[in-house]
């Protein structure tokens, strides 16, 4: 098993992290190699995902499912697949405290197991994958939520 954790601090309110988390389309396009997403049911989809672990390229149809959700602050995501001899089980986990107006802090954990084929690759280079794939989402994340005016100030004045 694979444990990952972190904590953002992302420049917008409370309310607008929960409402922009709550719309799938919207956090599915912050993910690194998400072609595609189909509804199966309220919070159950389908979601394509074309992956690269060192050698091995492959397209995985993730099954996933929000089971808990506690507005505006807690959120439980679950996802499972079946791929080319391989099996993949993800639990993620998010929790959102308002630190200021304008300002929420996100901890955030996710466990995953991976066995069969992609489980041969390494420990070490799908942890080094999903670490680089996570800083991607992130960045996606605070780029999409963040207001220009919400971003660190700039030096005025160029000479």
């Amino acid at each position: 098993m694979m444990e990952f954790a972190g904590t953002e601090i992302i420049s917008a309110s409370i309310e607008d992290v929960w409402t922009y988390l709550m719309d799938v389309h919207k956090v599915i396009a912050c993910g690194p190699g998400f072609q595609s997403i189909k509804e199966l049911e309220p919070e159950h989809w389908e979601v394509l995902v074309s992956a690269r672990i060192g050698l091995i390229r492959t397209k995985i149809i993730l099954d996933v499912t929000r089971p808990e959700k506690h507005e505006p602050d807690h959120m439980v995501v679950k996802a499972h697949a079946k791929a080319h001899g391989s099996a993949i089980e993800v639990v993620a986990e998010m929790h959102l405290i308002a630190l200021n107006i304008g300002q929420t802090r996100m901890d955030w954990n996710a466990k995953a197991v991976v066995e069969g084929m992609l489980a041969g690759v390494g420990t070490r280079m799908m942890t080094s994958t999903a670490e680089k794939q996570t800083a991607q989402f992130f960045t996606c994340l605070k780029d999409h939520l963040q207001s220009p005016d919400t971003s660190p100030p700039t030096q005025a004045g160029h000479g």
